[in-house]
């Protein structure tokens, strides 16, 4: 497996496991989950979360009478989502398995499953050819009529953290602004905390037209968290009550407005497979 080093000591350091619990992460998590429950056939469909990280979305399906296979290329990653898989809310419906894996070479046989999630690869497989090996890997693995729900991050997710962030405050995080909308690569040479690493973000009609590229019928993208997300306001919304279902219903209303998905720092695309 090959994954660049920055990268993967991004992840070694527990970035990710806390990450979807508050703050823009929980606005990412909630509405991942509204579209996963919307999108995906129903339980008891065999699931395969490819870069699926700690388990956060893996664990909640198998819980919810999905049958789902994890793979990650971050051992970190790996533990931690047999941990979460373990723990006592989840044992009773634990992952089926959670592997080492690479989502341009996966150890799946032809049309086995019946979803594929890919939640992170794409924006963490910067080159092209890389993304385009592993979508067809996806459509390799799925029966027919089967779906991937594929993410990508916004070629604009860093202008507007910088903005809602402060980050432009600094000329470094600036260029990189900069060379983000200009080529799509984003780099934090420094690693400087909040930064995030190694990425390459993509136009909402560039992520459509590779998953289209790879077999599928592609339909969407769908902002997940709408133009709001970095905004720190949202926090106070996310009550769990009332006020979180207005949110939440506002978003949705604009989850496909093409003047609006740039805005959202995280964009999917559902893709059927023949």
């Amino acid at each position: 497996m090959r994954i660049e080093s920055e990268i993967r000591d991004y992840y070694d350091q527990g970035r990710e496991a806390g990450r979807l619990r508050d703050g823009p992460g929980l606005l990412e998590q909630i509405r991942t989950r509204e579209l996963l429950t919307r999108l995906l056939p129903p339980a008891p469909a065999v699931v395969l979360d490819v870069g699926g990280g700690p388990g956060a979305y893996a664990v909640w399906l198998a819980e919810r009478g999905y049958t789902v296979d994890l793979l990650d290329p971050v051992p970190r990653h790996i533990e931690e989502a047999r941990t979460a898989s373990s723990s006592s809310a989840a044992a009773a419906d634990p992952l089926r398995s959670a592997t080492v894996g690479d989502a341009r070479d996966l150890p799946v046989a032809d049309a086995s499953v019946d979803a594929v999630l890919m939640l992170g690869p794409l924006y963490h497989l910067t080159e092209a050819g890389d993304r385009a090996l592993s979508l067809r890997e996806a459509h390799r693995v799925l029966r027919p009529g089967g779906v991937l729900l594929a993410v990508g991050i916004s070629r604009f997710a860093s202008t507007i953290d910088g903005i809602g962030a402060s980050y432009l405050a600094s000329e470094e995080f600036a260029q990189i602004v900069a060379e983000d909308v200009a080529t799509g690569h984003h780099r934090n040479p420094d690693n400087v905390p909040g930064w995030f690493t190694t990425a390459y973000f993509h136009r909402p009609e560039e992520l459509v037209a590779e998953v289209a590229a790879a077999g599928f019928d592609a339909d969407g993208p769908f902002a997940i968290e709408g133009p709001s997300g970095a905004a720190a306001a949202m926090a106070e919304l996310l009550d769990g009550g009332a006020a979180q279902e207005r949110a939440l219903a506002a978003i949705r209303r604009i989850e496909r407005e093409p003047s609006l998905l740039g805005a959202s720092a995280h964009l999917m695309v559902l893709g059927r497979a023949d």
